[in-house]
């Protein structure tokens, strides 16, 4: 199956996008659920929930109608009886993966609806989308392009990753570990994504990478680990992010202490520290 770089780079951004999001989200969820003891009102979660779903319903949508309907696009045609063989075949391998995801945009929206549908039915459509989408990408008509296989492969290892995880947390819901390795397994397919459009279709034109050069295999197996640890230090720098976010803002100069709390400025004296006093431009008497 050829691979196009706008086509691989677009499905990459939209992977890399609901990862960054969760990179966000999911530690502050966290630290504001322990810092308060409680869990966050239902309602919050579920405008979130359904926010999230219809994202991803649209974002899946518009991928099937991007496959079906540009010019070079099978339009819906399955098999030509004119040439006796399948249409398009690349075009219909990216619709049934927008497929399975756009179903699952759909149950995230149902799911929190007034309907009720058993817990978990979120997380188990979205382990059948990955699921699906890894499988796919597992059977490609590769050919002779060894090469081609080898990235897509990588690339199954972590959308399975995020199968499994999107599973268990079918019956471990709101477990952190959980939510952020699903997190850095969509953010490692976006960037992977994008690192397949370089290696077989890069943007300047011109052929891709050696299909025969063995060197080329060790390589992107390395650039493959390179780029899970550019997805741990986002994780990492967007968790100290949420954590100062969670955090009031506080600067200390000497024995005294400004808190900017939805800007207002509260002094504190060290000697007093219990007690809050407004500030003032008159001398403490």
């Amino acid at each position: 199956m050829p691979t196009t770089f706008l086509g691989s780079a677009l499905r990459g951004t939209c992977f890399f996008i609901f990862g960054f999001w969760w990179s966000v989200r999911y530690p502050l969820k966290y630290l504001r659920r322990k810092a308060n003891a409680v869990s966050q009102p239902s309602q919050e979660v579920q405008r979130v929930e359904v926010f999230e779903g219809a994202v991803k319903a649209f974002f899946a949508l518009a991928g099937i109608l991007v496959e079906q309907f540009v010019p070079a696009g099978p339009h819906l045609q399955l098999y030509s009886p004119k040439t006796h063989s399948w249409t398009d075949l690349t075009h219909w391998h990216y619709t049934t993966m927008y497929l399975f995801f756009l179903l699952s945009g759909i149950v995230d929206i149902v799911a929190h609806s007034p309907l009720k549908l058993p817990p978990g039915l979120d997380r188990l459509s979205l382990s059948v989308a990955l699921f699906i989408e890894g499988l796919l990408f597992c059977f490609r008509d590769d050919s002779d392009a060894a090469l081609d296989h080898h990235v897509h492969s990588l690339l199954a290892i972590a959308v399975f990753a995020g199968a499994l995880c999107a599973l268990l947390e079918v019956f471990l819901r709101d477990h952190i570990i959980l939510e952020i390795f699903r997190t850095s397994s969509f953010l490692l397919q976006g960037s992977w994504l994008w690192q397949i459009g370089f290696v077989l279709s890069p943007p300047w034109g011109g052929p891709g990478w050696d299909q025969t050069d063995r060197s080329n295999f060790a390589f992107l197996t390395v650039c493959f680990c390179w780029h899970y640890a550019g997805v741990l230090a986002v994780l990492a720098a967007n968790s100290a992010a949420s954590r100062c976010c969670n955090e009031n803002c506080q600067l200390k100069f000497g024995d005294i202490d400004v808190e900017l709390d939805c800007g207002m400025c509260i002094r504190k004296s060290s000697k007093s520290s219990g007690a809050l006093l407004p500030e003032s431009n008159s001398d403490d008497k």
